[in-house]
């Protein structure tokens, strides 16, 4: 009986080619778009999972509020590792990474550096913590020595062979000597590693060795036991504020206690993160990694679910109109003796054929459309061929989706009654209108919900790049590792300002867009001890020529000048930190701070100007307080540039560092660009709602299409009798259209408050955001009706133009 159903159901569907089409491409393109956006989804999802007990390794974060700032850390002090393993029976291993950036490394005894852009120190521990086994050396005693380190299989093939790495000798930053002392396999993409190539050891760190709980800068894991409840420790680390904190703050605040501290607005909260929800639910300062976030994830999913939804509905949509050419089929199979269910499974084992010819054209445009994704996403995701569970999936999907897209269009059309559709009495009522008239509103709203979704990203990323940043991130150039130039950074720098093509030039470590940070705790010169008075702020160190490069406003006071010998002592604030101190950036000028609380040999500098706020953190946070003082310690140089041939400016100021620095690297970028690179992920979910919002409305005007086609067949007779009666072709074609528009506007109606509600909670993320206009749901519904004005038009059109004579001979 199946090899019979099926191979009517074959024949039916060669029957109408037309129909087998447009239900077999439109559910294979929401086949396909679900299928990438799974395997995104997936790889985010499996994130940090790849280590050993995984699920038992935790990281501590501290939230932080003192000194009118209030922030979220990823880090915590030095001794936090060594103290909750002491403290806590739970707690099986604990250890630390101190990242440090990128560092220039050279074999001993060679001229040229390569650069590593991830390094970091890290405990002795860091290899049992995660389960890592070593390519070469010994993973117990590698990073037990000062002055060691480990490096990934990559990073080592630059330098020699990895069969002869252990032992040797590297340079870094043309200062320090490491022994190599073990080899690494290269960490997945997946990981929080992934980009760290360098791996040192912390017991040559001084710094980590320091009792300070004060300062927050290690990434700090712990392993659990495996009986442990990750719960019973977070009331004990947060106790850690009266046990270790404030009895160190003692030493600067004599007589604070914990009630005090918290009395004016202040607190301190340890507490932990599975390492494996990292990566989707951490967006803190000091990250070892770029994260993604769980709310773009969220609306992949929806998106995903909706291409496959509307794919489905366009089937249900498409079978139960063209019910009415099935009907007497069904009234003469009831009539020779089927019975419903045999009906049923006739009808499921046909939409069971469409579904699986839309997943293989699904998966044959998922490898064809594949790397053109990872370009979207920023991804190297493969179609796992070799893995059985996949593809029992994709069974699985084929199922589900036959039975899901084919259900209602079997039960509905396996009641129709042999006497009336045989006598042809009751085809207007055949069809499922008002079904079929709910499921083309359900299609439309959600194609002008990502309709209005892909605006209103587009719009806020818009308002990003137009803003006024407070600086000037147009034309200019950062150049790397000035550091390494030493003595010469000054020379470098005057030499390049005397380029035609040069504005200005400025040597700093801090830069607006993605750079180093630094903030300290400054207490004012009266109520040195006085914690309410003390000021959370950033401590850029820069040059005298940083404000007029960066194009920042002075709104009081003045810059740095090289005449005046005392601005070695004196700081430049922002907008900000005048108003958390509560007073007018005029009454600013002359206060003194220092940022040395606690120290013997206290330095207090006096605010000298004021710059109008700059944004120097992506949009979602608010401008923090922040400092600028004169350091002679640089990482990198900013060149404004004269505006015309870029080319001409880097070859210039390559060979002045070539005759500088002969045998180092130039690496440069241009500040426009790290400023775009902040927004990535945004600049992605824009792109990703416009292609999906693309495919969505393709998917629901090839069931408009069809319906529209049906609809024009079904009233054949109807339209040559009009046109006999002196209709025009206008005429005709509006009676033909205006039902479906009338449909989309229903859609336009449901889908707007639902779009403004979605999406204004997607941009209560921005601290500096748009609000959503009345043009962006203009803009929606006027392209949802010229889209399927011309979807319906061509079908209208076309019926409207045949000559009467033919139309009338249809019955």
């Amino acid at each position: 009986m199946f090899k019979n159903h099926l191979k009517i159901a074959w024949r039916s569907l060669k029957k109408q080619p037309f129909f087998t089409f447009l239900n077999t491409f439109g559910l294979a393109i929401g086949i396909a778009g679900g299928l990438l956006i799974s395997l995104y989804i997936h790889d985010e999802l499996s994130y940090d999972k790849m280590f050993a007990d995984a699920d038992l390794i935790h990281r501590i974060h501290a939230d932080i509020k003192f000194g009118g700032d209030a922030r979220n850390f990823a880090v915590s002090p030095a001794p936090m590792a060594e103290t909750v393993q002491n403290d806590f029976s739970e707690v099986e291993l604990a250890m630390r990474f101190r990242t440090v950036g990128s560092l220039l490394l050279r074999k001993n005894g060679t001229e040229a550096n390569i650069k590593e852009l991830g390094t970091t120190y890290v405990d002795s521990t860091f290899f049992k913590m995660f389960g890592l086994n070593l390519l070469r050396g010994d993973v117990k005693t590698a990073l037990k020595s000062p002055k060691t380190l480990v490096l990934t299989k990559t990073a080592a093939e630059k330098h020699f062979d990895i069969n002869k790495a252990v032992g040797q000798t590297l340079i870094l930053d043309n200062d320090d000597s490491y022994t190599v002392t073990g080899v690494i396999d290269d960490f997945p993409q997946n990981s929080f590693l992934r980009d760290h190539t360098v791996f040192m050891s912390m017991a040559g760190y001084e710094d980590s060795r320091i009792v300070n709980w004060g300062s927050n800068n290690y990434q700090t894991y712990i392993k659990l036991i495996p009986s442990a409840n990750v719960e019973d420790i977070q009331e004990p680390l947060r106790g850690f504020l009266g046990k270790y904190v404030v009895p160190g703050v003692q030493q600067f605040m004599p007589g604070i206690t914990e009630e005090q501290f918290k009395a004016a607005g202040n607190y301190l909260v340890y507490s932990t993160m599975p390492m494996t929800d990292i990566h989707l639910h951490s967006d803190r300062v000091a990250e070892i990694s770029g994260n993604n976030d769980i709310q773009s994830i969220y609306i992949l999913s929806f998106i995903a679910i909706f291409l496959l939804v509307l794919a489905c509905v366009n089937f249900m949509n498409l079978s139960t109109a063209h019910s009415l050419k099935r009907a007497k089929e069904v009234g003469i199979r009831k009539t020779l003796g089927s019975n419903k269910r045999e009906l049923v499974r006739q009808f499921l084992i046909e939409s069971g054929l469409v579904s699986l010819a839309s997943m293989l054209l699904a998966i044959v445009l998922a490898i064809v459309l594949l790397p053109l994704f990872n370009n979207l996403a920023d991804k190297d995701i493969a179609i796992p061929y070799g893995n059985p569970f996949f593809w029992l999936i994709l069974l699985g999907a084929v199922v589900l989706l036959g039975l899901f897209s084919g259900s209602y269009p079997a039960f509905f059309m396996s009641k129709f009654i042999p006497i009336k559709v045989l006598k042809g009495t009751s085809s207007n009522s055949l069809g499922g209108g008002k079904v079929r008239n709910a499921l083309v509103v359900f299609q439309f709203a959600i194609s002008v919900f990502l309709i209005i979704s892909t605006l209103v990203v587009y719009q806020q990323l818009d308002y990003i790049q137009s803003k006024d940043l407070g600086f000037s991130k147009d034309q200019v150039l950062i150049v790397n590792d000035v550091f390494s130039l030493g003595s010469q950074a000054d020379s470098f720098k005057e030499e390049v300002k005397k380029l035609s093509y040069v504005k200005n030039a400025t040597l700093s470590s801090y830069f607006p867009t993605p750079s180093s940070r630094s903030d300290s705790t400054f207490a004012p010169e009266e109520g040195l001890t006085d914690q309410e008075s003390a000021l959370s702020m950033q401590r850029w160190g820069v040059d005298f020529d940083y404000v007029a490069t960066m194009g920042f406003e002075l709104i009081a006071g003045r810059g740095f000048d090289r005449n005046f010998k005392s601005d070695s002592t004196s700081i430049i604030v922002n907008e900000s930190a005048v108003s958390v101190i509560g007073i007018t950036p005029d009454e600013a000028i002359g206060k003194r701070y220092t940022p040395d609380l606690g120290e013997e040999n206290m330095t207090f500098y006096t605010i000298i100007g004021v710059v109008k706020d700059f944004h120097f953190s992506p949009f979602r946070a608010e401008i923090e307080s922040l400092s600028l003082h004169l350091s002679d310690r640089a990482y990198a140089m900013a060149v404004k540039l004269e505006s015309g041939n870029f080319s001409n400016a880097l070859s210039g100021i390559e060979g002045i560092w070539n005759k500088v620095a002969p045998g180092q690297p130039f690496d440069y970028y241009f500040m426009e660009d790290s400023f775009n690179d902040t927004y990535e992920s945004e600049q992605r979910l824009g792109r990703i709602f416009f292609i999906f919002t693309g495919l969505s409305i393709l998917i629901a005007c090839l069931g408009l299409f069809g319906l529209a086609a049906f609809n024009a067949e079904k009233r054949t007779k109807e339209i040559g009798i009009r046109k006999v009666l002196g209709a025009s072709v206008s005429q005709i074609s509006y009676r033909l259209s205006v039902d479906f528009l009338k449909l989309v506007g229903i859609a336009i109606f449901v889908s707007l408050p639902l779009g403004w509600f979605a999406m204004n909670k997607w941009l209560e993320d921005f601290s500096y955001r748009i609000d959503i206009g009345i043009w962006v749901f203009v803009i929606a519904a006027f392209l949802a009706i010229i889209i399927s004005i011309i979807t319906v038009s061509y079908q209208s059109i076309k019926a409207a133009i045949v000559n009467p004579v033919k139309s009338l001979r249809t019955e």
